[in-house]
């Protein structure tokens, strides 16, 4: 037997260190090449590291929380061979890590350690008694000792490998309507729906994650806490970063408030007009198309408000494409995936894409670009939207937008009480760089349009 050190890789921009969010073994578990054994995340995406080589775990460095240095170790393997198993293991360290909902560079080859061979090497494990690992490729374990050049692979997204690990289901057995096979979230769905009863796998070794691992997966909560208890919840990873990028934007800029009441009673007539002449079973327009294209229309005569600052040039960057952010809640926390060149797109376009990239989001398919580069913010809490709220904004921008509930009101018109549908637009600005008065007159604008609506589509 032999000892293969695999060390932290150089996940590519920049990246010095990674975050360790979870890990999918613990020692004493047998791995196949290309099962995914830890998740890290860096500044810029959170990664699934497979493992370069078969073999079982002998020692794992660092905790859920911890961080780790690209180059030092991470994970020791003892596998099968000697000195022949070298270089072949070294030519398999050459890791592909998998994004979460972004696309790192390739990583770099970790190089391994190889100690003198004690022993000779066990028979595998039946393939049989392999589960899937959420994040893995579901494959089984060859009987062969050697460390095969192909294996096959169940071509999906993480998302979909962990909730079928969670409800006990071999993703072998699902069939995939995606291209070349690949196993869509409607695929699972369906699998499940045919199932009759479910039965959970009977996980070998390694297909129970390690109690770090458990205890660092974002739990449900708790039904009811006994009088007295408490409960701990690390902060790591996606909410740890959310934390942070939290504070950092409340902490140095100074946030100038706005909040306005709307009358969208004609809004509402025209969307539920669009409605009704949409396709059957097509998704209902909701307020943050009408917004958007709002939005895009108002920022002509507001630039300061389509920028960014950048802080080490000291610098303010207007932009003259307006690239919208759609804040979006996930399983994971509050990601902003982005809606590029909204100016160049009518209604039906715009709301397609909004629909498109909040989806990837939520279900961990956004690429890097798709979660970068935003313009200004929209904000929206749906039905529980409330009256009113205080919207961080999304550094480096300057301003987001903030939509609150819509609901029917008795308001005096012309000196008459009528029901009207009202709804507040909650707004914040970075105040060194936008001035209040600005700030208000380009929410009064944006209440303009919206309130005769007729004008967000007039292109003069």
């Amino acid at each position: 037997m032999s000892r293969f050190v695999f060390k932290l890789p150089d996940l590519g921009e920049g990246t010095v260190a990674a975050e360790i969010v979870a890990w999918r073994v613990k020692p004493g578990d047998t791995v196949a090449e290309d099962d995914v054994v830890v998740e890290v995340m860096t500044e810029k995406a959170a990664v699934e590291l497979p493992a370069p080589v078969s073999g079982r775990v002998v020692s794992t460095t660092g905790a859920p929380g911890d961080t780790v240095a690209v180059g030092a170790e991470l994970i020791v393997l003892e596998i099968e061979g000697g000195a022949a198993a070298a270089g072949a293991s070294t030519q398999a360290a050459s890791t592909h890590a998998t994004s979460s909902h972004a696309a790192p560079s390739q990583p770099a080859r970790a190089p391994a350690a190889q100690t003198q061979s004690a022993a000779p090497s066990p028979p595998r494990a039946p393939a049989a008694s392999k589960a899937s690992i959420p994040g893995g490729n579901g494959a089984a374990a060859p009987a062969s000792g050697a460390v095969p050049t192909e294996r096959a692979r169940v071509a999906t997204s993480p998302a979909v490998r962990r909730r079928a690990h969670e409800a006990g289901i071999d993703l072998r057995q699902v069939a995939g309507s995606g291209p070349n096979g690949r196993i869509v979230p409607k695929d699972l769905e369906a699998y499940v729906a045919r199932r009759p009863q479910p039965t959970p796998l009977r996980p070998g070794p390694k297909a129970v994650p390690s109690e770090r691992a458990s205890e660092s997966r974002r739990a449900p909560a708790a039904a009811g806490l006994a009088a007295g208890a408490t409960e701990e919840i690390k902060v790591i990873g996606l909410r740890r970063l959310i934390a942070q990028r939290m504070s950092e934007a409340k902490r140095n800029i100074p946030h100038f408030a706005y909040v306005e009441e709307l009358d969208v009673t004609e809004l509402e007539s025209l969307r539920q007009y669009l409605n009704s002449k949409q396709a059957r079973g097509a998704p209902a327009l909701t307020y943050l198309p009408f917004l958007g294209l709002a939005l895009v229309r108002v920022l002509r005569d507001f630039p300061q408000c389509n920028a960014h600052y950048d802080a080490e040039r000291g610098v303010i960057v207007r932009h003259g494409a307006v690239h919208l952010g759609i804040a979006t809640q996930t399983p994971d926390g509050l990601k902003v995936p982005v809606v590029r060149d909204a100016q160049d797109r009518s209604l039906a376009d715009l709301a397609a894409e909004m629909r498109r990239v909040s989806e990837a989001a939520r279900t961990n398919k956004a690429r890097r670009e798709e979660l970068t580069g935003s313009t200004i913010t929209i904000t929206s809490l749906g039905k529980l939207g409330g009256i009113a709220s205080t919207p961080i904004i999304n550094a480096p921008e300057v301003a987001i937008i903030g939509v609150n509930r819509a609901l029917e009101r008795p308001v005096v018109v012309d000196g008459a009480i009528a029901i009207r549908r009202t709804m507040n637009l909650s707004s914040s600005f970075d105040h060194r760089f936008v001035d209040g008065y600005d700030a208000a007159a380009m929410i009064q604008a944006l209440k303009e349009c919206l309130e005769h609506p007729a004008t967000i589509f007039i292109t003069a």
